[in-house]
């Protein structure tokens, strides 16, 4: 039998509570012509997930959607054989089928996985859709040039420990924003940030002027609210803004999209400083730049350039828990949930995956 989450209801307002998962079984499906059937091995869980819950893209009854990485059990599809290990659309269940027909096939062909080049996991994080996320914004669209002033909120989260040290390949100074000590100190002695503050503090503006003294060039938003309304003072003139995300609003009773609120608070600043801000989609930047962007990454990941911390949750049964912590800011790192067995990795390494936190880098 496949387990799998499927959405409960259409939540509306706050975050996940158990209401909005329904825990079932279903047969495992069986692939019918140009379809393959994989096991998930690993599930990412991102903040975007909850947007696609609330605005209706998700119905109820449908399986809740994720990007996977996973193992080809069964193959109808001459590209790819038994054994192979794939970054697909599985979703929040145990197996899942790929191929013509289903419907998430025709948004991104599964991309084959090499676990010699770099561990599978990273599929779904520093080497997916959360590495090409953090490059699209910081160096596609905000162009970063040496000397200047990067800051980026949620720095220990999944996309930003990667855009800090995208910031430092590209010779400029860091600063982060994080919440808890513990995490300010890893983005700046385990990822090489010079400043991190913390959103907690009750004199966040102060602290960040004092972090940023030549004020803001570049700013990757992952955060809204007060956050970004301590950022707006230090913004120079010609600053350029990525808005990936807005996690502190996506609790927040629905008052129309969050996005537009974020732009509207923004814009007396923007237009004062002629300020460009970018809303990033992700998707929009597959086609064209993602061959480049894994050349680019797997090299810096080669040289211990990059480094990635994985929050790794074990057991497909815990993922509305840690679905839940991530979007509350209980992460530490890229959150992932384990949920099929990975052959690549040797038993210790097994064991130490299995207690949560793990941080990566060259091989």
């Amino acid at each position: 039998m496949n387990q799998q989450w499927t959405l409960a209801r259409t939540p509306t307002d706050g975050l996940p509570t158990d209401d909005d998962f329904r825990w079932g079984t279903r047969p495992i499906p069986v692939p019918g012509p140009r379809q393959m059937l994989t096991r998930t091995i690993y599930l990412s869980l991102d903040p975007y997930q909850w947007g696609r819950r609330r605005s209706g893209v998700e119905a109820v009854g449908d399986v809740c959607h994720g990007r996977t990485v996973s193992q080809v059990v069964q193959s109808n599809i001459p590209a790819y054989q038994e054994g192979d290990f794939v970054f697909n659309t599985n979703g929040w269940q145990e197996y899942g089928l790929t191929g013509e027909g289903i419907s998430v096939f025709n948004y991104m062909f599964p991309r084959k996985l090499d676990p010699a080049q770099a561990p599978i996991s990273t599929a779904v994080g520093v080497l997916g859709m959360l590495g090409l996320t953090a490059y699209s914004g910081l160096y596609l669209q905000c162009q970063p040039r040496a000397g200047e002033t990067v800051v980026v909120s949620a720095a220990s989260g999944g996309v930003g420990q990667i855009v800090g040290q995208l910031g430092k390949i590209f010779g400029c100074r860091v600063v982060g924003i994080a919440g808890v000590q513990a995490k300010c100190d890893f983005v700046t002695q385990e990822l090489g940030f010079d400043a991190c503050v913390s959103h907690l503090s009750p004199t966040l503006e102060a602290d960040l002027k004092a972090a940023c003294p030549d004020g803001i060039d570049v700013y990757f938003e992952n955060v809204g609210g007060k956050v970004f309304t301590a950022v707006l003072p230090q913004l120079n003139r010609q600053a350029r803004i990525s808005l990936c995300g807005l996690v502190s609003q996506y609790g927040v009773p629905s008052q129309g999209d969050p996005h537009d609120a974020w732009m509207a608070q923004g814009q007396p600043t923007f237009a004062r400083q002629q300020v460009q801000a970018h809303r990033l989609v992700v998707g929009t930047f597959v086609a064209q730049h993602q061959s480049q962007f894994l050349h680019d990454m797997a090299g810096w990941i080669q040289a211990g350039k990059i480094k990635y911390k994985e929050d790794l949750w074990p057991g497909l049964a815990q993922a509305p828990q840690a679905f839940r912590a991530m979007l509350e800011g209980g992460n530490f790192g890229k959150t992932l949930v384990g949920v099929g067995d990975d052959p690549t990795l040797d038993v210790t390494l097994q064991q130490r995956r299995a207690g949560g936190n793990v941080l990566g880098g060259a091989r």
